[in-house]
Parts: C-alpha cells; sequence; structure tokens
C-alpha cells in the first residue's frame, strides 16, 4: 500500500472506512507520530524513568469519529504514549489546549465542512500550531516502510488512554477571554447554528455566559447530520431566524468550529472577506493592528483589497488554506488573516482558524463603533466574483492540459486589468474549483462555465 500524499492542504482527509480513512491507516499515523515523540524525548542523565510523551485527541461529531479514535489511541499507546480523550471539541480547542495542558501534541479528527460520510485527521504540535509539511512527509515516509514494528514499547511501557471531563469547561473560558474584559453581550440576541458538529456545546455557552440571549439552531447530532443544511455552509437558515426573531446578529459555523459565516440584522450574509475587513479596521483603530497589514489568499474578493488600501492598510495574498496563511503571519509578525469562506486567525488569541473567537472580534467592533452589523458589513464592496466546483476523476498539472493557458490568457484578455482568474484543485476532494472575477456579472459567468466545461472533458 502506498502512503505517499495522504496528507492534503488540510492533514488527511477522504471517505469513512475507505482508504486513506480507515481504522488501519489511523492506527499507523498513531504509530508514526508516537514513534517521533518518542524518538525527540531527551534521555533521563539521573537514571530515573522518564514520564510518558502525552497527546490530545478531540473529534466532531461524526458517527466514524468513534472508529478513527480508537484506532489513533491504539497506535499512540503502543508506541508508550498516553492519550487523552476531549470528545466533541472545535478544531482550534484542541490547538489551544496542546498549549494550555502542555501536550506533546494534539490530534483532530474530523472533515471539517465536509458531509458525515468523510473524516479527516489534522495535527498540531505541543506550540498549538498544526504540524509542518516537513513532519507530515516523514509520518507518510514511516507508515510506507515497515520499521515501525521496531520501534513497539516494551509491554510494561504501554500507553494508556483516558477520557477527560474538563476539556470544554478550559475551551469555554479560553474563549471567552478574547472578548473585552470591560464588556459585554447584554441586549444582545444572537441566532446561533452550530451545524450539528463539534461546537454544539462549547459555541452555545461562550455566547451565554457573555451575556447574550441566544436563539440555537444546529445543536442535535445525531452522527448524521453533521454540515447538513445547517451551519456556514448554508447560512439562509440563520438568515430566516434572524429576521423572524429580529435577531441583532447571526453566527454560523461549520462541523468543527474552525470557521465562521455572519448574518447582519438585516439577514444578509457577512462572509470571511468582510469579516476580515471589520476586525482589520477594528484592530487598525485599536493599534493592534501589527505591521498594519492583513493576510489573505487568493480566493479573497478583490474589493477587500480596495477597502484595506482605502484605510491604508496593507494586504498579503497567500495560497489557498488556513495553514498557509498562519505560516505567512508568524513569519512576518502579522496578527490577523483568513479566508473567504470564513477561516479567520486572530493570532493574538488563536494557533488557527476559530470560528466562536472571530465572531466575538466582529461582536467587538460593534460595541466600540456604535453600529449595527450591517453598517459594518456595507464597508466593504464585493467586486462580482463566480465560483464554480467542478468534479473530476483526475487531477493533471493544469499546466500540462492541452490548450489550457490560451484559454487563461483569451478570458484574462476579455476581463482587462479590473478582473482575474484563479483556478486551483481541492486539496481535499476530487473537484477543480474556478474562480472568476471582474466588472461585468454576466461577462465572468459565461468565462467561468467555460473554463469549468473545458476542464470538465479533460479531466472528467
Amino acid at each position: 500500500m502506498k502512503y505517499k500524499g495522504i496528507f492534503g492542504t488540510d492533514g488527511i482527509r477522504g471517505r469513512a472506512n475507505t482508504f486513506p480513512m480507515t481504522a488501519h491507516v489511523a492506527m499507523l499515523v498513531g504509530q508514526a507520530m508516537g514513534y517521533i515523540l518518542t524518538r525527540d524525548k531527551k534521555p533521563s542523565t539521573s537514571g530515573k524513568k522518564q514520564p510518558q510523551p502525552m497527546v490530545l485527541i478531540g473529534k466532531d461529531t461524526r458517527l466514524s469519529g468513534y472508529m478513527i479514535e480508537q484506532a489513533l489511541s491504539s497506535g499512540f499507546n503502543s508506541m508508550g504514549v498516553k492519550v487523552n480523550l476531549t470528545g466533541p471539541l472545535p478544531t482550534p480547542g484542541i490547538g489551544f489546549l496542546a498549549q494550555n495542558m502542555r501536550a506533546d501534541a494534539g490530534i483532530v479528527i474530523s472533515a471539517s465542512h465536509n458531509s458525515f460520510q468523510d473524516n479527516g485527521i489534522k495535527i498540531f504540535g505541543k506550540d498549538g500550531f498544526k504540524i509542518p509539511d516537513s513532519m507530515e512527509e516523514e509520518i507518510e515516509e514511516l507508515i510506507s516502510g515497515d520499521k515501525l514494528q521496531n520501534y513497539l514499547s516494551l509491554a510494561d511501557e504501554i500507553g494508556r488512554t483516558r477520557r477527560i471531563d474538563d476539556a470544554s469547561g478550559r475551551y469555554i473560558v479560553y474563549a471567552k477571554n478574547t472578548y473585552p474584559l470591560n464588556l459585554t453581550l447584554d441586549g444582545v440576541r444572537i441566532v446561533l447554528d452550530c451545524a450539528n458538529g463539534a461546537g454544539y456545546k462549547v459555541a452555545p455557552a461562550i455566547f451565554e455566559e457573555l451575556g447574550a440571549e441566544v436563539i440555537i439552531l444546529g445543536n442535535n447530532p445525531n452522527g448524521f447530520n453533521i454540515n447538513h443544511k445547517v451551519g456556514a455552509l448554508h447560512p439562509d437558515k440563520a438568515a430566516e431566524a434572524v429576521l423572524k426573531y429580529r435577531a441583532d446578529v447571526g453566527i454560523t459555523i461549520d462541523g468543527d468550529a474552525d470557521r465562521v459565516i455572519m448574518v447582519d440584522e438585516k439577514g444578509r450574509v457577512v462572509n470571511g472577506d468582510h469579516i476580515l475587513a471589520i476586525v482589520a479596521l477594528h484592530l487598525k483603530e485599536s493599534n493592534r493592528l501589527k505591521n498594519n497589514t492583513v493576510v489573505a489568499t487568493e480566493m479573497s474578493n478583490i474589493g477587500l483589497n480596495r477597502f484595506l488600501k482605502g484605510h491604508d492598510i496593507n494586504i498579503v495574498r497567500t495560497g489557498v488554506g488556513d495553514k498557509k496563511v498562519v505560516e505567512e503571519m508568524l513569519k512576518n509578525n502579522y496578527v490577523l488573516g483568513g479566508e473567504q469562506s470564513g477561516h479567520i486567525i486572530c493570532l493574538e488569541h488563536s494557533t488557527t482558524g476559530d470560528g466562536c473567537v472571530a465572531a466575538l472580534n466582529v461582536l467587538a467592533a460593534m460595541k466600540a463603533s456604535g453600529k449595527p452589523l450591517s453598517d459594518l458589513n456595507d464597508l466593504m464592496e464585493d467586486m462580482p466574483q463566480v465560483l464554480i466546483n467542478a468534479r473530476i476523476a483526475e487531477k493533471i498539472p493544469l499546466a500540462d492540459i492541452d490548450g489550457y493557458a490560451k484559454l487563461i490568457d483569451d478570458a484574462q484578455s476579455q476581463l482587462g486589468e479590473f478582473g482575474r482568474i484563479f483556478v486551483r484543485y481541492s486539496g481535499t476532494e476530487p473537484l477543480v474549483r474556478v474562480l472568476v472575477e471582474g466588472e461585468n456579472r454576466q461577462t465572468i459567468g459565461k468565462l467561468a462555465e467555460e473554463i469549468a466545461g473545458f476542464l470538465l472533458k479533460k479531466l472528467g
């Protein structure tokens, strides 16, 4: 079995009980990561037995999470690593707790915004950040060989697994502390959609304990309904509820609560680009926007550039994926970055995208400005944009596809200087994503259809 390339843009992901998301692969990943952790432990100089490394494993609410959780735990235990299971907890919660509990690593079992049939494995280091590509490659190398069996622990050094009860409470306190201590949410009515996912318990508690009146949607997970017509991928549900209950704001998170899409009091969607714009201006006005720069990806609307430039704020763009955004932020000491899809990283608080923390930053901006979310939402004007996700059978390097370069050049010439085309393969699904942006909606729609149709013929 070949394991090279099983890590994508955000860990390992695939259909549950199908390669690579099988119990066998999960066990091997646990063994490989366990070996790395025990290998990196320095030998004791006192002759005393070294304490065993400890990892945290959290998950969302998918049925297959039980299977993957046990397989990962077995792999770690077999290498002499202790495991603490948190149960359902947002991805950023594991990033935080890996640091807070002095764990040697944190593992999240989740396929994020995907449907329940899929699952995934994300790995955080002891610093709370996702492990680098080099470590992912080492794990692939280890499980591709036959040496792991040589490193199994002795019988009296096998690790133990236990469930911990206070992980949710720790994360709730942490998230609440990211909201200004001199403010409350008293008098604020929030519609909160938890996507039947990992945030179904903690997210309501965060906003309620800060004083908000919370109307909760998507908080009845059953193993099958995660992200199903609820959450950040379906903000229309929250929009309807905002209007029905005359709420001040709608907050929708995804299955692992690392992204957020909001809704203003008029029922209009506030996507990740607008959230970045709102938080960037708030941080700048409170002298907290380090190096006066925001990090976004190639998928972000060019309207974000125009807004930030109008407020003398710089923007840096990276490849897609919150991991790439975080890498750029760490490299150049930036504190705010994110994606149009709702991954918002507030690095003064979080080590990865955090839907609840990002929403609290927007609520803080509303309180500081005294303005409703609709006014803040209107500050940024979007350039018309069309995104088509086409399902394909194979992924061939785009530059190697005959006729592709000419097609893109011709399309770009029709758009002119105020338009752009961005095409990429999904890192987690068999999709090619075609993004076209420009001043004329009819033109960009036509060009996006042409490019997607061409790629479907070549790759479908």
